[in-house]
């Protein structure tokens, strides 16, 4: 019977009961050793009546075991596996070493743990209790943290029990905890006196209380001294950790020799099976039976096929009291006593045993690291490559595991581990190919985590050593990694030059795979330099390349580089090809790279009239970019979302949005994203009609360009400059800027930028030349999907007609700026239109309030996947939520748009005035 703890089983009884009307919760129980968080999961599992119980516990000797903790967790909802996605199913199977395994997105495993949960779920409620889980094996508890933090509406309750002060999966997750203190004195008392058969006398308790803090564990380990206590019995505080180790040691004393030589084995022990065991016990002359003392004192249970010592402490005691070549014969027998099944666990018990360099226990751990690798389980690969590594007789071989040690770390998402990794290989100057590839591996981190261009710099010395070595190929595609970061940094001509090097270096018959992610960075780097023409040309031939080879279609590591592509030729297949790679990456659970595609798309829809669709993607763009934490992705992200909610009038969002991002280009380096958010401010201010704030941002953003060698005339704030250089009276300025960029626009030939140019020239034109110039920019725009940028010119053309006194003609180009302002939801651009309408002496027809805005990025996103005919499971897997968790958004957005039908959602996305506005004369 569990005394006291009213708050705690209070919080646990609300989660139980939310989790059996389908509100999903996860508590988290924080205290220190003996505290009594094993026996609140205990009394949980008590109280779940009627609930699946999925349990396990953190162990620490097996943290280096891969995928450990989450098979305990969830080997009783395997038989739901077959209701988890395909993709997803085998990532876990393959984890768990159900199947064979490949290598997989690090996240691919956490979107089938929630899947998988959800999928047992629809059962009966399921309760999941983890102990200790700050000694989850690392990828457990990655895949663990990826699912409970999207759990909502199942019924699932996850309890996990933490220990104050040690690393967990809690650090930065913002899980709801619950502080677990100490008994008060009442029950700590009547807890004493139930342990001694007897009640305890006033004054002992309190001191044992006092020594104790009310710590149940050290109260119950005293408990057995209180008849021989005096008024100095027991001296405080003490840490209770201590207390309690000293109490456990002070229980092995008067035990047979023997008894504590099995005790060390068995702490020795990561699974503590009794055949193994007793295997090794007899290894070593002993027999399992010598652990019938320690069972009697107290230290150790031995039930079900397991020695399960009382509490980890316990097991820790006798571990680190034993004498290290005690410990090692102790791992060396359980190496020894191990089935051929549990060859990671042998590995680690050789290295235990050793002193000094040993090939063959570096071989076997090695080999297990490559396991590790293949399940995915990076972090627990990393440190066996590194334990490896320290143990190797051959010094260059030492390199080798090092470096496989920071990729794997990298791979993780370990970035401060894979770079001290790096720095220590690098110091140890390997050479030939393996330098080459440590050089790419820093200049990814540093690309990804900023600075970025130092991240260029490492891989171009890694180009060059690549060659050096014989391997042009790999030295070509280091070039073009360079060059992805000369696009964060915004550095063009160095983009172009690394990128010409790159074509250059690449054998006379390069693979398929090589030769499109160089054409691929050439033709953007062309693009980037103002040669847009040769650039689209490049583009268009490295997509060739794709549109032949399924194998490139669906690598991972390009689908970024071919949506980036379709975002650049800005062509009416493009958003079909970015569709395909998010279908891909979705596919393959590939989180890791579906924050940069996700805001590729959310681009390409921003500038054409799915608004909706970009609003959404940017909120998971983001969410996924931290994530991942990848800084780049998540400036690149938030840059655009600034932008966009310029364009709605979203005001506050917009410069919160654009001061984080500004921020992470500063820390990154990165000068494109700092040129968006410049961008993004000046729309905002002339939306809002302050021309001085916009034109201040514009000269700035234009100065940026030119300091980073840009000259895309996409980018080019030009015609903005033009408009407020005209409303605010100088010509002379607006006809100079204008010029130059009609250059630019006829020199690229694409119609995006010859349409604004020919906008620019329409405002400077005289009233005679009003149709020519603006119908040609209008034609222009017809083939481009930007329709925000059609309505300017719309509104432009109007205005300029309403002032030739030409008012019939000019509503008819007032009227469809102002539709196209309202289906888009830009609400200050409605405000301008509707004001020159009204010039004109045409009242704007009113619009119903659009609730779309009411919805959430979750709500949108799963609106947007649904109105497209997709199914809830499917919705499910491509979100990385549950079908239930779709459900209730689906519900939500049902209600906010006033609907009852996929059918009538698709009309309400496809045709609802976003914002309304007042009739004006």
């Amino acid at each position: 019977m569990l005394l006291g703890r009213d708050v705690e089983r209070r919080a646990i009884r609300r989660l139980l009961a939310d989790a059996r009307v389908g509100r999903s919760g996860v508590l988290a129980l924080v205290g220190e050793a003996g505290i009594g968080k094993s026996a609140l999961l205990d009394d949980a599992e008590l109280l779940a009546e009627g609930m699946q119980i999925l349990r396990a516990r953190g162990i620490e000797s097996e943290a280096a075991v891969p995928f450990a903790g989450l098979l305990e967790l969830v080997r009783p909802a395997l038989r739901a596996l077959e209701r988890v996605p395909a993709p997803q199913a085998a990532a876990l199977e393959g984890a768990l070493a159900l199947r064979p395994s490949s290598a997989t997105d690090r996240f691919a495993v956490g979107a089938a743990t929630l899947s998988l949960l959800a999928a047992y779920a629809e059962e009966d409620p399921v309760l999941a209790l983890v102990d200790d889980a700050h000694w989850l094996d690392p990828p457990s508890a990655e895949a663990l943290l990826f699912a409970i933090r999207r759990l909502l509406a199942d019924r699932v309750a996850v309890v996990l029990a933490v220990r104050e002060g040690h690393a967990s999966l809690l650090d930065g997750a913002d899980l709801p905890t619950l502080e677990v203190g100490g008994l008060d004195r009442a029950v700590a008392r009547e807890l004493l006196g139930r342990e001694a058969g007897a009640p305890v006398a006033g004054d002992v308790a309190d001191r044992m209380y006092d020594a104790t803090a009310g710590n149940p564990l050290a109260l119950l380990e005293v408990a057995s001294e209180v008849t021989r206590l005096t008024g100095t019995g027991l001296t405080g505080p003490v840490p209770v950790s201590r207390r309690i180790t000293e109490a456990f040691l002070h229980r092995t004393a008067p035990l047979p020799e023997r008894t504590r030589r099995a005790l060390t084995l068995a702490s020795a022990s990561d699974g503590g099976e009794l055949t193994v065991l007793a295997r090794a016990a007899r290894s070593i002359g002993l027999e399992l039976a010598d652990l019938i003392p320690g069972e009697a004192a107290g230290l150790v249970r031995l039930r079900d096929g397991v020695a399960e010592f009382r509490h980890p402490l316990a097991r820790a005691a006798i571990y680190n009291a034993a004498a290290p070549e005690e410990r090692r014969q102790a791992h060396s027998a359980l190496a020894g006593a191990l089935p051929d099944r549990d060859a990671d666990r042998r590995a680690w018990h050789l290295v235990s045993a050793a002193v000094g360099p040993d090939e063959p226990a570096c071989s076997a751990l090695q080999q297990a690291a490559e396991r590790a690798r293949r399940r995915g389980a990076h972090a627990t690969a990393s440190a066996a490559f590194e334990r490896a590594a320290r143990i190797t007789p051959d010094d260059s071989y030492c390199d080798q595991l090092l470096y496989e040690a920071a990729d794997a770390a990298w791979l993780a998402g370990a970035v401060d581990r894979a770079a001290r990794l790096i720095d220590e290989v690098r110091a140890r100057m390997p050479g030939g190919v393996l330098a080459a590839r440590v050089e790419r591996l820093r200049g990814e981190l540093l690309v990804r985590c900023g600075p970025v261009m130092e991240g260029h710099s490492a891989l171009v010395a890694g180009a060059e050593m690549a060659a050096a070595a014989g391997e042009p190929e790999l030295g070509a595609l280091m070039l073009a990694d360079a060059a992805g970061a000369c696009f964060y940094a915004g550095a063009a001509a160095t983009m172009a030059d690394t990128t010409a090097k790159a074509l250059k270096l690449l054998p006379a018959e390069p693979g398929e795979r090589a030769e499109f992610v160089c054409k691929m960075a050439h033709g953007l780097a062309l693009v980037l330099i103002g040669n847009g023409e040769q650039g689209a040309d490049t583009i268009r031939g490295a997509f060739t390349l794709v549109e032949a080879s399924p194998a490139l279609r669906e690598d991972r590591s390009l689908l970024s580089w071919t949506a980036l592509g379709a975002l650049w030729l800005r062509e009416a297949d493009g958003r079909a090809v970015i569709d395909r790679a998010i279908t891909e990456g979705r596919r393959q659970a590939a989180v890791s790279v579906l924050a940069h595609l996700l805001q590729l798309a959310a681009r390409h829809d921003a500038t054409a009239d799915r608004w909706t669709a970009a609003t959404a993607g940017y909120h998971e763009a983001i969410a996924l970019a931290r994530d991942t934490g990848y800084g780049t992705d998540l400036a690149a992200s938030l840059a655009g979302l600034a932008w966009l909610e310029a364009r709605q009038g979203k005001e506050p969002e917009c410069r919160a949005h654009a001061g984080e991002a500004v921020a992470l280009a500063a820390h990154l380096g990165v000068g494109t994203h700092r040129i968006w958010v410049l961008a993004a401010l000046a729309d905002l201010e002339l939306a809002l009609g302050h021309l001085d704030a916009a034109l201040e941002h514009l000269q700035s953003q234009q100065a940026a360009l030119h300091s980073l060698g840009i000259d895309d005339v996409d980018l080019s704030p030009a015609p903005e400059l033009v408009e407020i250089f005209i409303r605010l009276g100088d010509r002379g300025a607006a006809t100079t800027i204008a010029a130059g960029y009609s250059a630019q626009a006829n020199a690229k030939g694409l119609p995006w930028p010859r349409a604004r140019a020919a906008r620019c020239a329409g405002l400077l034109g005289s009233d005679h030349e009003l149709d020519s110039r603006f119908g040609e920019a209008l034609e222009l725009h017809d083939r481009t999907p930007d329709v925000f940028e059609r309505a300017r010119t719309q509104l432009t053309y109007g205005a300029r007609l309403r002032r030739a006194r030409r008012r019939v003609r000019a509503r008819e180009e007032l009227r469809a700026a102002l539709d196209t302002f309202e289906r888009l939801g830009a609400t200050p651009w409605i405000e301008q239109a509707a004001a020159e309408l009204a010039a004109t002496g045409e009242t704007a027809r009113r619009r119903d309030v659009s609730t779309l805005d009411q919805l959430t990025p979750q709500e949108l996103q799963v609106a947007l996947l649904l109105s497209k005919g997709q199914t809830t499971r499917a919705a499910a897997a491509q979100l990385f939520l549950s079908p239930k968790t779709v459900e209730y958004h689906l519900r939500h957005v049902y209600q906010k748009l006033g609907i009852g039908s996929r059918a009538e959602l698709t009309e309400s996305l496809d045709n609802m005035p976003r914002t309304s506005h007042d009739d004006r004369q």
